[in-house]
Parts: structure tokens; sequence; C-alpha cells
């Protein structure tokens, strides 16, 4: 996906909320909105890869405020809350004796509704009730696109690209269904860390290792997979998947500029250049095949 003009202002917003999470020092964060300034002014330009100008302005404001992962204390406040609300979403995945493709799709349903949660802003102060109504109303409006019946016929090798912290405890109930139907996964995870985006590290520490086959990373911290980077046995593990599942819109961004699969996207489309790359409405729940 390219570089979109809603790009401009959205990362720029996103670069001072950053800093703003790691230091309270005006006159730095003043010099790292400057820098990105000019990083969007040198990158920017009609058909560059989103990712690619994304990417340097994040390393850039991460190198100038000396901090590796300005996100850690988000992280745990979103893996936190998340696990108020997975008993929920676990009930109803597995209420009544759902077929096995109705039970993929309800799996996949709740991963995509976890995309939609932003569990750091909502955070620990926020009743159970409120995560119970929310989930329960998306849940019931289901998939505006829905390819689950096809993707569930591929799951015998899975690579299951993930996306932030907090819902990759949702990420875990299609682990779970996978596993089920006799399928084998490798969850991909990034290689440093990047905004809440979830690393080996968070992973093992969440036991999330344990539900799983394998775990791989990205190799770096760039926003996405970046192929160029990627190590060998990541590469290897695209060839020979049976299907590869991408979450999250990040994900989105950086795999449609390749041709790889099968690949099958599950998001919500929260912003609107990634709506109308899909083709679908914003806030749409999206479980996208390619073949």
């Amino acid at each position: 996906m390219k570089v979109d003009p809603q790009c401009s202002y959205c990362l720029l917003s996103r670069v001072h909320y950053e800093s703003k999470l790691s230091t309270n020092d005006e006159v730095l964060i003043d010099k790292i909105m400057k820098e990105c300034i000019l990083i969007l002014n040198n990158t920017y330009a009609p058909g560059v890869p989103a990712a690619l100008v994304s990417t340097s302005m994040h390393r850039k404001a991460y190198e100038m405020l000396d901090d590796e992962d300005p996100y850690r204390d988000m992280k745990e406040v979103c893996n936190i809350t998340a696990e108020k609300v997975f008993p929920i979403a676990r009930s109803m995945v597995y209420d009544g004796n759902p077929s096995d493709s109705e039970l993929f799709r309800r799996a996949v349903l709740a991963a995509v509704i976890g995309n939609f949660f932003d569990f750091g802003v909502m955070g620990l102060e926020v009743p159970i009730n409120v995560f119970d109504e929310t989930f329960r109303k998306h849940f019931i409006r289901g998939l505006d696109i829905d390819d689950t019946p096809r993707m569930t016929e591929m799951l015998e090798n899975v690579v299951y690209i993930a996306d932030n912290c907090g819902e990759i405890l949702l990420d875990t109930l299609v682990f779970d269904v996978i596993k089920k139907l006799g399928g084998h996964v490798t969850l991909v995870v990034r290689g440093k860390p990047i905004l809440t985006d979830v690393t080996m590290k968070d992973v093992k520490e969440l036991g999330i290792d344990a539900k799983v086959d394998k775990v791989l990373t990205t190799g770096c911290g760039s926003i996405g997979v970046d192929m160029e980077q990627a190590p060998q046995e990541l590469i290897d593990a695209f060839k020979s998947a049976s299907l590869i599942i991408s979450k999250g819109m990040a994900n989105y961004e950086t795999l449609t500029e390749h041709e790889i699969g099968p690949i099958a996207y599950l998001l919500k489309a929260k912003c609107k250049p990634v709506a109308r790359h899909i083709g679908v409405d914003l806030e749409h729940s999206v479980a996208r095949l390619f073949e």
C-alpha cells in the first residue's frame, strides 16, 4: 500500500504522542518534531510505500528519545486489560456446538474485534461490562467481508503474523481452533519494539509461545513486515505455508507490496486510506483471502 496524503498528519501526531510517553522535555520534543518533519519532507512522495515513511519517522523519534520502547507501559496496560475481555470472547466463540467452519469464523471474528479495541486508551479503569457490551455488539454484527469458509480448508500449515499487544490474547483463540482442527501454527512477531506491536519478549512473558508450534520474528523493528530485512527462516516459512494470516493494518500496508500467498488479511479498517485501499467502509470488519 502506498502512502496517502492523510498519512502525513497522522504520522506527525503519532510521533508527538510517543514522544510524550517517553519524556516531559518540551525542548527535546520540539527537536524531534522538526527532525521528523524533515524526514517526512524527504520521504513522502506519491507512489512511495507507506511503511517506508512511517518506519523512518518512528525510528528517528526513538533514536532521539534514546528509548528503545516508549510504549512499554502502554503495552502492559493493553495486555492486562485484554485479559478482562478474554473470558467473554472465549465463551462466545465456543458457545453451543458449532461446526468446524463456524468455530473458525467465530475465532477470526473475535480476533478482528480485538484489532478494533484500543486497550491502552480504554484503560484499566473501564468497567468490564463496557468491554462485554462492546464485544457482544461487534460479535453480533459479524464480519463485513467473510472469506473464512475458504480459509477453513487451508489450515494445515499456517503462518500467523501478529499485530499489537492486548489483541494478541484474542488471537490465541484462532491458534486454539487451528490446532483443534489439526493444523500447525507458526507465529510471527516483531524483531524489535515498534509502537505497541508484539515482540518475542512479549509472547514469552504471556506464555503464548506455548500455544503455537513455532515463533519467528520479522528480524527488525520496522512497521509491518520489511521483506528486505526478513530472516531467511521467515521467507522459507512464507513459501511453505498453506495459508499466511496477516493481522492488522500495518501488516496489510507492507505485505500488499509483495506477491506472496495465499494470504488472509484480518483487520478493522480504522483509517480512511486503508479502508479505501481494501474497498470497504471505515470500521468494517475484514477477513479477506487472496489466493
